[in-house]
C-alpha cells in the first residue's frame, strides 16, 4: 500500500538517492561531466524543495515529485519500484492539485516520454537545450483531460 506525504528535512538522503539512481537507469545519454554537475546542482536545492514523496508501508519513499505553479518540474522513481504505479500514482495527486498541469521531458528518455503519453499528456512544443543550456533537448507537455 502506497501513500502520497510532504517531504521533511529527514527524507534529503533518501531522496538524493532516488534521484542519482534514477538518472543512472535512464539518463545515459548524459556525458560523465554532465552528469556530474547536474547532480551538484540537485544537491544544493533538492533536500530542501516541497517535494511530494510515494512512500511504502514503511514510510520508505519510493518516488517523489515537485510541482512548481502548474508545473511538474520533477518526477523521479526509484529504479526498483518501476512499473509499479508509483509515477502514476504521484501523477494523478498532481492532476487532482493542477488539472492544466505541464512538464518537460528530455527527448532521450523514450521510457520517461511514453509514459507522459499514457498518462494523457500531449506535446506542445520542444526545445533544443535543456534548463540550464545544455545539448540535451525538452519535450513540452500538457495534460490533456480524456474524454
Amino acid at each position: 500500500m502506497l501513500t502520497i506525504r510532504k517531504s521533511t528535512s529527514a527524507d534529503a538522503v533518501r531522496v538524493i538517492q532516488i534521484w542519482r539512481d534514477a538518472v543512472d537507469a535512464t539518463h545515459d545519454f548524459l556525458t560523465r561531466e554532465d552528469r556530474i554537475a547536474i547532480e551538484e546542482e540537485v544537491r544544493s536545492f533538492l533536500p530542501a524543495a516541497p517535494l511530494w514523496l510515494a512512500v511504502d508501508r514503511s514510510d520508505q519513499p519510493l518516488g517523489f515529485m515537485l510541482l512548481d505553479g502548474s508545473s511538474m518540474e520533477a518526477l523521479f522513481i526509484d529504479p526498483a519500484h518501476r512499473s509499479r504505479g508509483v509515477g502514476r500514482m504521484l501523477v494523478e495527486h498532481a492532476l487532482t492539485l493542477l488539472p492544466t498541469l505541464t512538464t518537460d521531458v528530455n527527448e532521450q528518455n523514450a521510457q520517461a516520454v511514453g509514459f507522459y503519453e499514457r498518462m494523457g499528456f500531449v506535446r506542445t512544443g520542444r526545445s533544443d537545450r535543456d534548463g540550464q543550456g545544455r545539448p540535451y533537448p525538452l519535450i513540452h507537455l500538457r495534460h490533456a483531460p480524456r474524454g
